[in-house]
């Protein structure tokens, strides 16, 4: 009789993402507990920070044990920052947002035509040399949009232009590459299994291309964009007389515009694309800890349509219903309805603008607000 008394114990599974601009996933996930300790004492919880492979990758998996290491790399702009990456056994999780991404660039400055990944490759070189077998690239947030032209240079790779010197920095300057050489790249890439983690699938140019849907929020303007799309193409098609036909490929295969097209130059060091928050829940050993499990609390910033298309929720909430586990979320701002979240498998989802309907202070005060979120969840759900 007492074992079955403590199978009923209420176990909860906290693997919610950030909320951009205001609480880290592992604030979340320690707002949510405390929250949740206030009302039901007696419960157990667990804590699974999640991330979907853009900025915050690196620290959900140091948060699930992982170890973090720090190394100085180029930033977007060239200058030296310093960027981690997380190294569990011969697995290394890189996050091209650490080097490359919006948040390297000094406040309302943007560079879209200029910021390079160099530093990310330079990031991925220092992951090899911590002697792995499997990297977890993790792509999203980023500043740049040079179809990880600045990542291949940092490997091995050479961009020439017509007079045979190496091409500026950034996406504007690969409309002047006249030949590519790739025989100098890390022959260590070889033996790696390099998989591509991120959470949209867009082809590197066109309509719904890098420069056209996410350049925008790196500052360029219809005329960059314009520069930049036309620049990707012609860089896809120097390596297309480099590699061959797969080059082109690459450039309409899901995934290749990911973070200004730094997918693509993945998919030419051979990545394997996978849904980011799939490779992450895989990472950081969901599976277990789901069937541990008989409530999940997920969520992030923002529900919205955008998260019913490979964001962290959607991705945790639908491995729960396939594990028959019941889903609630939390979340900032909430713009699906019941419908919606049902389909998606979430039962609920409680926002902060519920407790505190205005929007500055519940960006202020996401954490104290959260606990008091998590203490109607407790009500509602484990009490």
């Amino acid at each position: 009789m007492a074992d079955a008394a403590v199978d009923r114990t209420p176990r909860v599974l906290i693997a919610a993402d950030k909320f951009k601009g205001s609480l880290t996933a592992v604030q979340v996930a320690e707002r949510v507990t405390a929250g949740l300790r206030r009302v039901a004492p007696h419960v157990e919880i667990e804590s699974l920070p999640v991330a979907d492979g853009g900025d915050g990758t690196v620290d959900a998996a140091v948060a699930a044990g992982f170890e973090r290491r720090e190394v100085r790399v180029a930033g977007p702009l060239g200058h030296e920052v310093t960027a981690a990456f997380a190294l569990r056994g011969r697995t290394a999780v890189v996050e091209m947002a650490e080097a490359s991404g919006l948040q390297r660039l000094p406040k309302g400055v943007f560079a879209p035509l200029s910021s390079s990944t160099y530093g990310t490759g330079e990031l991925l070189r220092a992951a090899l040399d911590a002697g792995v077998d499997t990297v977890v690239f993790g792509v999203g947030g980023s500043a740049t949009t040079d179809g990880g032209a600045g990542m291949l240079s940092a490997l091995g790779a050479r961009f020439l232009d017509a007079e045979g010197e190496p091409v500026a920095p950034g996406g504007a300057a690969l409309g002047d590459v006249e030949s590519a050489d790739l025989s100098g790249l890390d022959d260590r890439l070889a033996s790696v299994d390099l998989v591509l983690a991120s959470d949209v699938d867009n082809p590197l140019t066109g309509p719904t291309g890098a420069p056209a849907v996410y350049g925008p929020q790196k500052g360029a303007g219809p005329d960059d964009v314009a520069v930049l799309d036309g620049a990707l193409a012609h860089f896809a098609g120097v390596l297309e007389k480099e590699i061959g036909p797969k080059a082109a490929g690459y450039a309409t295969a899901p995934g290749a515009g990911a973070a200004g097209g730094v997918g693509y130059g993945a998919l030419v060091l051979g990545a394997r694309f996978r849904p980011g928050i799939e490779v992450m829940l895989d990472v950081l050993g969901f599976a277990p800890a789901l069937e541990r499990a008989t409530l999940v609390i997920t969520g992030e910033g923002s529900l919205d349509e955008q998260t019913l298309h490979g964001k962290a929720p959607a991705g945790v909430a639908a491995a729960a219903r396939a594990g028959g586990k019941e889903v609630v979320a939390v979340c900032g701002r909430l713009a699906l309805r019941p419908e919606a979240l049902g389909r998606a498998g979430i039962r609920r989802a409680y926002s902060l603008t519920e407790a505190e309907p205005d929007i500055a202070r519940c960006i202020a005060d996401a954490g104290p607000i959260l606990e008091r979120v998590a203490e109607n969840i407790g009500r509602d759900f484990l009490v």
